[in-house]
């Protein structure tokens, strides 16, 4: 599957409920590797969650987050797509509103570890993939290898209080579920350089 910032991704709420997770599929858009969409509905559950299982986070901080994101991508919010939900059939119905919004978005595939929520048969039909995001990013590594090690650079460098090392950073990306993509991008580069791709 071809991968370029033209091929657009619906990024569930269960990827953007982890912080490192989020941020690298973010810088990924940043070195425009793909165009991300979500929803606003999307962006409540994520937050909510979080705020349930972090209890010691701020909802007002995670709130900038959200509009941090609309604000850098602003034509990446899907609305009008409500009309869809109940003529959809899917195993969880609370999941249906993610499936509508891709097909409102025109999207490509959808990015979420719920993969059994989201039969591929069935989406087949609104020429939507689901996509856990391990295979997401593998994927992306063999379209550009150097956009996605500068992604990694800039997330790395992003990081200040505390600052974390190239190594801490693929260790929380692997802890979120990246382990096979975090493995090939170990044995493409050890040193997990951007620049170093140029020699």
């Amino acid at each position: 599957m071809i991968h370029s910032s033209r091929f657009t991704a619906l990024l569930d709420a269960n990827v953007l409920y982890p912080a490192p997770l989020r941020d690298f599929l973010l810088r990924l858009v940043e070195v425009e590797l793909y165009t991300p969409k979500w929803t606003n509905e999307i962006q409540e559950e994520w937050v909510r969650n979080v705020l349930l299982n972090r209890p010691d986070l701020i909802k007002e901080r995670l709130e900038r987050t959200v509009q941090a994101m609309n604000s850098a991508f602003p034509d990446s919010n899907i609305i009008n797509y409500e009309d869809l939900i109940t003529g959809l059939s899917l195993p969880d119905e609370n999941d249906r509103h993610v499936l509508a919004a891709a097909i409102r978005g025109k999207v490509d595939v959808i990015i979420t570890f719920n993969l059994d929520d989201f039969p591929s048969d069935y989406l087949k039909k609104f020429d939507i993939e689901p996509q856990h995001p391990d295979v997401f990013i593998s994927n992306i590594i063999s379209l550009d290898k150097v956009k996605l090690f500068q992604a990694l650079t800039n997330q790395v460098n992003s990081l200040k209080s505390p600052p974390r090392t190239e190594d801490e950073v693929l260790e929380s990306l692997k802890k979120c579920g990246l382990s096979k993509c975090i493995k090939h991008l170990r044995d493409i580069n050890p040193r997990f350089s951007a620049a170093d791709l140029f020699m």
